[in-house]
């Protein structure tokens, strides 16, 4: 294995690089606060749970709808006529919540359906853009590990700001502030030379679009399970807390969680590894499975902080190469939308795993629900095994050569050999 040149640090001193990461990340702020920020306010205009529930899994159901849409519209028509105008929306529809309140109700929803299916394909739009932004490898290597970090830190940072605005202005303050960020974020990103001049290769008119191609679809599988492990790791880690301490165990729990995704993400960014990303891929979702089993011991606070934190070492590995996976087997022309539908599967996987953990944690307690988080590890590794022919290597690798096109994702290392099509 070889140490990646430069790593993280020659990755954000390429031109552009830190700009695009920094505003994508803001860009996403009200993407990652806005399960929590809908509840707070909805509690606060005197709603119930079920109410904030409900609303809260609307807004989730649109977004998901929302980004395969919009990531195919980036593709069609480039990113500054999709990315900001999709982030001025969203802002739009949270700002008539937060006015409308609970009254009406259908209005509430309406507003929540509007906010939830304009918000910014910003992960797919930032992952199609690095192949046209770094010129070697090991810049592209370190790029979607950081991009894996920054997404589990988002998820920490983020409640944090949500609560700290709340304590300073208002719940309404919070969700219109993020927003706002958002919109900024968005700017930022679109105001680039490589978001205003990128352009998506010729695409075959496809009504299938990315979806089309069968390795793309393996991918989406083995995340709706990642994805639902994680919802159901959620839940389950409440319900520990209960029994053992405290919501404070279950914040501790998940945060050690986030803090074991860190860390694996930076050793993972740091190396070069042997083997075809596929194949790569396939070990580490085999790791995420496995590491999840000791999680039903379900021993001691402190044990359990620690069995929770090599929990998530695989987690930001699995994410950043899953990115490179998606990159060399998406259709040509369709790159944003398949990251989009990446984005997509595990949101939804993460939804459908929390809904079925409740009724195994009623009835068998905390050990139930990672009981429910290992099953869906497990179906994730059967699932990128069983179809491992699907999710092959593309065929006819080359070395690293230089190319001008903005969308590199037909490459076999992404954005730097000859493309495939899927």
């Amino acid at each position: 294995m070889a140490a990646a040149g430069g790593g993280y640090v020659d990755m954000l001193r390429t031109r552009h690089a830190a700009r695009l990461l920094t505003g994508t990340l803001v860009g996403r702020l009200p993407n990652a606060t806005a399960a929590l920020a809908i509840v707070l306010f909805v509690r606060a205009e005197g709603g119930s749970y079920t109410l904030a529930g409900a609303l809260s899994a609307v807004y989730g159901v649109a977004n998901a709808v929302g980004q395969p849409l919009l990531g195919r519209a980036v593709d069609l028509y480039g990113q500054p006529r999709v990315i900001l105008p999709s982030a001025v929306m969203t802002a739009l529809g949270m700002a008539a919540f937060t006015v409308v309140g609970l009254d009406p109700v259908p209005l509430s929803y309406a507003a929540m359906i509007v906010a939830g299916f304009f918000a910014p394909p910003l992960e797919g739009g930032l992952r199609a853009l690095w192949p046209s932004v770094l010129k070697n490898e090991d810049d592209l290597h370190a790029a979607y590990s950081l991009d894996a970090i920054a997404q589990e830190l988002i998820y920490v940072v983020g409640p944090l700001i949500v609560t700290r605005i709340v304590a300073i202005w208002s719940e309404a303050a919070a969700l219109n502030a993020l927003h706002l960020m958002g919109v900024i974020g968005a700017l930022a990103v679109v105001t680039s030379p490589p978001s205003r001049t990128w352009r998506s290769e010729p695409r075959e008119a496809h009504w299938l679009g990315a979806l089309r191609s069968r390795g793309l679809l393996v991918l989406l599988g083995t995340f709706f399970c990642i994805g639902s492990a994680l919802g159901s790791i959620a839940v389950a880690a409440v319900a520990y807390g209960d029994a053992n301490g405290g919501g404070n165990v279950a914040g501790w729990l998940l945060s050690a969680l986030g803090v074991g995704a860190l860390i694996g993400g930076s050793i993972h960014g740091a190396r070069q590894w042997p083997g075809t990303p596929e194949q790569r891929l396939r070990v580490l979702v085999g790791g995420l499975a496995l590491f999840y089993v000791p999680l039903l011991l379900v021993p001691g606070a402190v044990a359990m902080t620690v069995l929770a934190g090599v929990a998530g070492l695989f987690l930001a590995p699995c994410l950043a190469t899953a990115f490179v996976v998606v990159d060399r087997h998406a259709p040509r022309g369709t790159v944003t939308e398949a990251f989009s539908w990446l984005v997509t599967s595990f949101g939804v996987g993460a939804a459908i795993g929390t809904a079925f953990v409740g009724p195994a944690v009623q009835s068998g307690g905390a050990r139930a629900g990672f009981l429910v988080a290992v099953g869906s590890g497990v179906a994730a590794l059967l699932v990128i095994v069983a179809f491992r022919a699907s999710l092959r290597a593309p065929e006819k690798p080359s070395t690293v050569v230089a190319r001008s096109e903005n969308d590199r994702n037909g490459a076999v290392e992404p954005g730097f050999s000859a493309g495939h099509q899927a």
